[in-house]
């Protein structure tokens, strides 16, 4: 038994590891910064593994609702795009300064800052998961985490890719929004941690 719990827990982690990995320079100038500028860019990521576009699923999605009850279409679309002030961003945000927190980082990423640096967190690809209760699979954010100059945007200090971070929770979640949600919790956990240790 002892066994067969070992290799679900190898193989749970296998199949939902994430990949971080810095791509361009590194972390020296967070050494002693307090406070770091953030903005989200959900302007053009693509979604599920045919790699739509936002518009394209959207449409498609709430199709599919109007085809089941007429009407849930647009009550979706509303969800959707609230989603991403009400639930991606806090969540994002939430778990970096909570992370850096625990670990005695003082260190704090908040939105509308006038700080030296700043953090752009670009949305690149995301699939919602699903949940049918007894089954389910957990959503996946691939995104761009970019440290750039604040006065001067081309200057980019550290560039990260975060690929296909998992989102789920423990019991059911049939919110795809809050899916992933937590996939960009999951992305700024790894991120924090990541500060955490190359700043040490």
């Amino acid at each position: 038994m002892k066994k067969l719990i070992f290799a679900l827990f190898i193989i749970s982690g296998t199949a939902f590891a994430q990949d971080m990995e810095v791509v361009k320079g590194n972390f020296d100038f967070l050494k002693d910064q307090k406070e770091i500028n953030t903005v989200f860019d959900y302007s053009d990521f693509t979604m599920m593994k045919e790699k739509k576009s936002e518009a394209q699923y959207v449409k498609e999605h709430k199709a599919d609702l109007d085809e089941k009850a007429k009407g849930n279409g647009n009550i979706w679309e509303k969800k959707w795009v609230a989603a991403k002030d009400q639930i991606w961003t806090p969540k994002f945000l939430e778990i970096a300064n909570i992370v850096l927190t625990k670990e005695k980082k003082d260190l704090n990423f908040q939105e509308g800052l006038n700080t030296p640096y700043t953090l752009i967190v670009k949305a690149v690809w995301i699939y919602p998961g699903w949940d049918a209760g007894i089954m389910k699979q957990p959503a996946k954010v691939t995104t761009n985490l970019k440290f750039v100059e604040t006065a001067n945007k081309s200057n980019v200090l550290l560039e990260i890719t975060s690929d296909e971070a998992p989102g789920d929770q423990w019991g059911s979640n049939f919110s795809n929004e809050t899916r992933i949600g937590e996939g960009f919790a999951k992305t700024a956990k790894s991120m924090s941690k990541l500060i955490v240790k190359k700043t040490k």
